[in-house]
């Protein structure tokens, strides 16, 4: 199983930006899927975003789609993901996760690191 650490996190006043990032350990990075999700106060989990092995295909939620942008490098075994024009209601805790497939990214199959809060204020 990967290993996964997200840091980057923090607080920003809207219209600002961020870029978290996503250490991998464990296995070989390049084999999987890689996705972010977030968690707001007191509601499920939200996809945000996803990209596949070689980082030429990606995937992205509606409410950031122009505004985030998701990326890998895999000689460093790390995900990001670019935030732009930050918005009050982006605030969430920020969750990375590996996968072998897209599918098992969005059915939160995969295994997942421990978030990073992102905070954006009005």
């Amino acid at each position: 199983q990967v290993q996964l650490v997200e840091s980057g996190g923090g607080l920003v006043q809207a219209g600002g930006s961020l870029r978290l990032s996503c250490a991998a350990s464990g296995r070989t990075f390049s084999n999987y899927y890689m996705g972010w999700f977030r968690q707001a106060p007191g509601k499920g989990h939200e996809f945000v975003a996803a990209i596949n092995w070689s980082g030429s295909i990606t995937y992205y939620a509606d409410s950031v789609k122009g505004r985030f942008t998701i990326s890998r490098d895999n000689a460093k075994n790390t995900l990001y993901l670019q935030m732009n024009s930050l918005k009050p209601e982006d605030t969430a805790v920020y969750y990375c996760t590996a996968g072998e497939s897209i599918a098992t990214i969005q059915e939160k199959r995969g295994s997942w690191g421990q978030g990073t809060q992102v905070t954006v204020s009005s």
